[in-house]
C-alpha cells in the first residue's frame, strides 16, 4: 500500500465527470514498489509468449500474438492473472474495486477482465477508435445492461510513462452519454476492414491522456477511445481490469477464474 493511504471512495464530482466526460484519472494510485512488482509480472508474461508458437493458452492465462515484419507482437494477454496472482490480487484491491463499485450501484461485482497490454517500442501495435461494449456485447443472449448506466466499468493502471509519443490512450470527452454507436472493425491488422466513424465523432476533440506510473483511468463502456503506435524508445504498459454489474454479462471468457465474483468492502 502506499505510504500515505489514499481513500478509495470516490467524490461526487469524479462520478459526475465519469458518467459526463467518460473517465476520470487517480493520480498515484499505486505506489512505485506495487508498480515494480506488476512490472515483474508483465516481464514474466512477455518470456511466456517467447516460447509460444501462436496465439493460444498458458498457464491459466491466453495469449494473443501477431507479427509485425517477423518480429513476435505481444497484441494483449487476455486474465493475465492466471498465471501471475499477483495481477489478481491488484484486481481485487479496494483502490479499484470500491469505486468501482460505486460507479456500478452494487457492492458486488463480476471481474472479466485482467488483461495485460505491452505496446513496446516499434511494435505497431495499434487500438483504433472503438467502444469497450464491442467487446462486451457480443450478439443476443451475450450481456444485458442491468443497471441502465452501462453495467461495466474499465480501469487501466499505467505501468510505465504515458506519453504523446508512447501511444497513450486518447478519449473524445462525452461520449460515454452516446450510447452504443457504430465503429466498425477497429483492427488495423485486418486490411478488409476499413474503420467507420460515427456521425457525433470528431478528431479535433479527442483528448490525449498523459500520465505516470501507478495511476489509474476508471471509463465506462460507451466512452469512445483509442492509443496509436508507440514511437519512443521506452515501454508502454498497462494493467487493465473490467468489473460488471452481476448478472450483465453471459459469456464466457478465457483464463483460469475469468468472470470471478468480487466484494468491494
Amino acid at each position: 500500500m502506499p505510504s500515505t493511504p489514499i481513500d478509495p471512495r470516490l467524490s461526487d464530482m469524479e462520478v459526475r465527470d465519469f458518467f459526463e466526460i467518460g473517465w476520470i484519472a487517480r493520480r498515484g494510485l499505486f505506489d512505485t514498489v506495487e508498480v515494480r512488482r506488476v512490472r515483474d509480472c508483465f516481464d514474466e508474461l512477455e518470456r511466456l509468449a517467447e516460447g509460444l508458437d501462436a496465439t493460444g493458452p498458458c498457464r491459466g492465462s491466453h495469449f494473443v500474438l501477431g507479427d509485425r515484419h517477423g518480429q513476435r507482437v505481444i497484441k494483449r494477454v487476455v486474465w493475465a492473472g492466471g498465471s501471475q496472482p499477483y495481477l489478481l490480487d491488484i484486481g481485487a484491491d479496494p483502490r479499484l474495486t470500491i469505486p468501482a463499485a460505486r460507479l456500478l450501484g452494487s457492492t458486488d461485482m463480476d471481474q472479466l477482465l485482467s488483461q495485460a497490454h505491452f505496446k513496446r517500442p516499434g511494435d505497431g501495435v495499434i487500438f483504433g477508435w472503438h467502444q469497450d461494449i464491442q467487446h462486451r456485447d457480443k450478439g443476443p443472449g451475450t450481456w444485458v445492461d442491468v443497471n441502465g448506466r452501462g453495467s461495466f466499468v474499465q480501469t487501466l493502471l499505467v505501468i510505465d510513462e504515458m506519453s504523446p509519443d508512447s501511444g497513450p490512450l486518447m478519449f473524445i470527452p462525452g461520449s460515454g452519454r452516446w450510447g452504443r454507436v457504430d465503429f466498425g472493425d477497429h483492427d488495423y491488422d485486418n486490411p478488409g476492414h476499413a474503420p467507420h466513424r460515427p456521425p457525433q465523432f470528431r478528431d479535433e476533440d479527442a483528448v490525449t491522456i498523459s500520465a505516470a506510473p501507478g495511476d489509474v483511468l476508471f471509463f465506462g463502456p460507451y466512452t469512445a477511445h483509442a492509443s496509436f503506435e508507440n514511437r519512443s524508445d521506452h515501454y508502454r504498459r498497462v494493467l487493465i481490469n473490467g468489473y460488471a454489474y452481476p448478472g450483465a454479462n453471459h459469456r464466457v471468457y478465457p483464463g483460469d477464474g475469468a468472470g470471478r465474483r468480487l466484494h468491494a468492502t
